[in-house]
């Protein structure tokens, strides 16, 4: 009786054993990141953009959900940097155009979960700005987690007609694992056409592992000027130049999103060619409001952009997700979506439990792309001194109320232009919403001034401990 039960237990044993490789063995699901560069809400029509021709994105969006509130920052680095390492800006920014190297990113989350990595487009992360150490150190990608790059401003800035550095459209220097490919090596190429090459490349030599592409899109920045679809008989040597006419750029800029929606129906083509479809998670969004010269119908108001200001046109970004089989087809999420907290999700989308070194910042969003309701977020916070001259200041906020810290409140989706201060409203339930904000507001660290800080700022305070609660 005694063998028999052992045996039992044996049995029983190997079979947990085989349950436990088994999970272990099973592939974690491929993540592809694609982040615009200056392009909000108002330029999509899934998200009521009436001047822009976006039929991959808005497919997309019908296919999984579409989240409408995703917040960023008002600008393009710290936004990098806060959606890189799933922290707020007060624990680790402290110049435009710099990423701290010490800092783990999601590259080295995903890297050393197994994942084979790859980044293309803008990098623009080295310090050039300000020559910090290090600033002309090629291998700032490999140290941040990525196997393989191709990147536009790694170790040049966009310099003049006798430097190595160039524009990121027409004949751009870019630098591929180690290798300068010069203007003139890439003479009459278009630079987001090379990125997406690689990308599918890299897709394609690495379908046999689990794999994370960030893409860092180069588009749709000024300067507004042609595609490969609207470059015509136009001469290569202007072919980087805007044009003087407003109307015109206005053209080029649309031209510009349209292309950009094209690049990103090619990625996910090429997903769908190397039958990764069903084990991806696509993911798109963008670092900030639309430049600041671009006004465009949406939903038939005119919204002008509002990159690098705090008001909802500078920091409400699209969120698109689409895993085949996974997510909800055209779902429209109401769930509040911080920078803050992709590293989050995409740890436990690799299975990684979060260690002491790793933010805690964010809050994963994966359940929602499964169809479960995970655990939203009630508010987001934004802390923001760019270093670029432009103004600071903090703001918490939820999908309807917004409380700066200097006290002004508004309702934001009746009053994008933050006209109608409710500080002094009598309204209970509005002074209720306003008390629970002050509460989250009363958490954050000291608020920048309020000032123009810029490159040559001495002082640069950074909170890296400090304990906020989500």
């Amino acid at each position: 009786m005694l063998k028999q039960i052992s045996s039992i237990v044996l049995v029983l044993l190997a079979g947990l054993v085989s349950s436990n490789v088994a999970c272990s063995d099973e592939r974690q699901p491929n993540i592809i990141l694609v982040m615009a560069d200056d392009v909000s809400w108002e330029a999509f029509g899934s998200y009521g953009g009436e001047d822009y021709k976006t039929p991959n994105l808005d497919r997309l969006a019908s296919q999984g959900i579409r989240f409408s509130h995703c917040y960023s920052t008002p600008i393009c680095t710290t936004s990098r940097v806060k959606i890189m390492t799933g922290k707020y800006n007060f624990r680790n920014y402290t110049h435009f155009g710099y990423l701290n190297p010490t800092e783990k990113t999601f590259g080295n989350l995903l890297q050393a979960a197994g994942y084979k990595t790859a980044i293309a487009g803008k990098w623009q992360l080295n310090g050039l700005y300000n020559s910090l150490p290090g600033h002309l150190d090629a291998s700032r990608p490999i140290a941040s987690g990525f196997d393989e790059y191709m990147l536009w401003q790694l170790t040049t800035q966009k310099g003049g007609k006798n430097s190595k550095g160039g524009e990121r459209f027409w004949s751009p220097p870019i630098e591929h694992n180690g290798k300068f490919l010069t203007k003139e090596m890439n003479h009459g190429k278009y630079g987001p056409d090379l990125f997406c090459d690689f990308i599918c490349d890299f897709m394609e030599r690495n379908q046999s592992k689990p794999f994370f592409v960030y893409y860092p899109m180069v588009l749709v920045h000024d300067p507004f000027v042609p595609t490969p679809d609207t470059l015509g008989d136009q001469p290569l040597a202007t072919a980087n130049k805007a044009p003087k006419d407003k109307a015109k750029r206005k053209e080029n800029f649309v031209a510009m999103v349209n292309y950009m929606d094209k690049i990103v129906g090619r990625i996910v083509d090429k997903v769908d060619e190397i039958g990764q479809s069903e084990n991806t998670i696509i993911l798109f969004t963008a670092d900030n409001g639309t430049n600041v010269q671009i006004s465009s119908r949406w939903n038939g108001q005119e919204i002008k952009g509002g990159k690098g200001g705090m008001k909802d046109n500078g920091t409400h970004v699209p969120l698109i997700a689409y895993w085949k089989g996974h997510t909800p087809s055209g779902l429209v999420s109401n769930d509040l979506i911080d920078f803050t907290d992709f590293y989050a999700t995409f740890a436990q989308t690799a299975g990684v439990k979060l260690g002491q070194n790793d933010p805690r910042d964010g809050t994963s969003f994966l359940p929602q792309l499964m169809g479960k309701p995970g655990t939203p977020r009630d508010w987001v916070f934004c802390h923001y001194e760019p270093y670029w001259n432009k103004i600071s200041g903090q703001f918490v906020r939820n999908q309807d109320f917004k409380l700066y810290r200097s006290g002004d409140f508004f309702q934001v989706p009746t009053d994008l232009s933050e006209a109608n201060n409710l500080k002094g409203t009598t309204d209970k339930e509005i002074q209720k919403i306003m008390a629970q904000l002050s509460g989250v507001m009363a958490q954050s660290p000291p608020a920048p001034q309020g000032v123009r800080a810029d490159k040559n700022t001495k002082e640069r305070p950074l909170y890296p401990n400090w304990k906020m609660k989500n």
